[in-house]
């Protein structure tokens, strides 16, 4: 149902990713490197994150309102996971191929929000299959 705790997890994992486009992902001392042109990185800079991000922010909250097929949302929810575990390959490829060795290159917190993303929806899948084997264990109480 809409109710319970795994929606709640699926809008915290979507709320994650949708911050995404607010907090900047690195920031660098120089304006050469890629990417840096005003001297952060954030997920406007290049269209692959910018629509990974969007994509990371719809599923789960597609999946909330799947709750009357739970095999549906259950497979949506661990196909959602690959989206920040892409976030997380292009940010560290950007972050550690630095133009040269004079820029330094900082984390800053949205570097991190796609571990919470994935956080929130491995926990809202492990209640979405605890839902789905309740019902078939009252299934067979009938």
């Amino acid at each position: 149902m809409i109710q319970r705790i795994q929606s709640v997890f699926y809008l915290l994992a979507a709320l994650c990713a949708g911050a995404l486009f607010l907090i900047p992902i690195a920031s660098s001392n120089n304006t050469n490197a890629m990417f840096f042109e005003d001297k952060l990185f954030n997920v406007q800079d290049h269209i692959g994150l910018l629509i990974i991000t969007g994509m990371a922010v719809l599923l789960p909250l597609t999946v909330i309102f799947l709750f009357k097929n739970r095999p549906l949302q259950l497979k949506l929810g661990y196909g959602s996971l690959l989206l920040p575990l892409f976030l997380l390959t292009i940010i560290a490829y950007v972050y550690f191929s630095k133009a040269d060795s004079s820029t330094v290159i900082s984390a800053n917190a949205g570097m991190f929000l796609p571990l919470g993303v994935i956080l929130f929806l491995v926990l809202g899948n492990n209640f979405v299959k605890k839902d789905e084997e309740l019902v078939k264990s009252s299934e067979r109480l009938r």
